[in-house]
């Protein structure tokens, strides 16, 4: 891998690929706050024991629904649940629940604990189905960017082994957008340095891409026609080393980058929305 900081920077950093990036978290927060006012929610829902284990939850109209689990991006070190709550809207309307999940950011929570953070929501989830009006047979995880990354984690979850009632199979099925599968490069990063505190040996340890399956479900792994070559080359890495689960290869969404391809995730008609539908039947 190019250990180049230009390289680098030019490959990995949003901030540098996308320059309406403030713009466009800005309108992320605004259309966020719209739906919590207009969409049937329950806010902050706690799911494990530190204060930022929480999540938000939109229901479906009839139960039990579907439920579409989202895993917000921001390298594990910035950004929230409330950012994300737009997200909901159109997978509400199609019948199928949504709950945003919040967790610890870096570098006070190490990724390997936020990993640990997303196995206690899913597995919560799970255990909570009944109550929250969901299927737990048709729970589906998704994720964008680090989200993507934290998606991937849970397939590799041996999840009888996190509490013996829990299923082999507690994923239906898994998205990620512009996934991070292999963190070795980012421990090179000096945008990223100071707050995940990466080397080589920790990030692999935290990498799908160098991981068993342990949770079989169809796996769509999908990204910006604009990204990079190396987010490409990641989902390309993925793509090879769970072949048996990406059975519809790789889903590159025309004329969106790294940041409006999450837009894409929520917009119907587009061709991620529909792709994505169309797996959670």
């Amino acid at each position: 891998m190019n250990g180049d900081q230009g390289f680098i920077e030019r490959e990995y950093n949003p901030r540098v690929q996308v320059a309406q990036f403030m713009q466009i978290f800005a309108r992320w927060k605004a259309n966020a706050l719209e739906t919590r006012e207009t969409l049937e929610c329950r806010l902050d829902i706690p799911y494990g024991p530190a204060a930022e284990e929480t999540l938000d939850f939109f229901p479906a109209a009839k139960p039990p629904a579907r439920l579409m689990i989202f895993i917000h991006g921001g390298y594990w070190r910035a950004l929230d649940k409330a950012d994300f709550s737009w997200v909901a809207n159109a997978y509400v309307a199609a019948g199928i629940s949504v709950a945003v999940l919040n967790y610890g950011l870096a570098p006070k929570t190490p990724i390997a604990e936020i990993v640990d953070q997303m196995r206690r929501a899913c597995a919560w989830l799970y255990h909570n189905a009944d109550s929250l009006g969901i299927d737990r047979a048709r729970i589906y995880c998704s994720g964008h960017s680090a989200g993507g990354h934290l998606t991937a984690m849970m397939l590799a979850t041996e999840w009888p082994a996190i509490s013996p009632e829990l299923p082999k199979r507690l994923i239906a099925g898994a998205l990620t957008v512009s996934g991070v599968f292999d963190l070795q490069p980012l421990a090179h990063a000096e945008f990223l340095a100071k707050d995940l505190k990466l080397d080589e040996v920790s990030a692999r340890a935290v990498s799908p891409a160098f991981m068993p399956l342990r949770n079989e479900a169809p796996l769509l792994l999908a990204l910006g026609a604009l990204e990079s070559s190396e987010f490409h080359r990641q989902s390309q890495l993925m793509s090879g080393h769970w072949p048996g689960i990406v059975a519809a290869g790789i889903l590159d969404v025309p004329d969106c980058n790294h940041l409006s391809v999450c837009d894409a995730l929520a917009e119907p008609g587009n061709v991620l929305f529909e792709a994505w539908r169309e797996a959670m039947k």
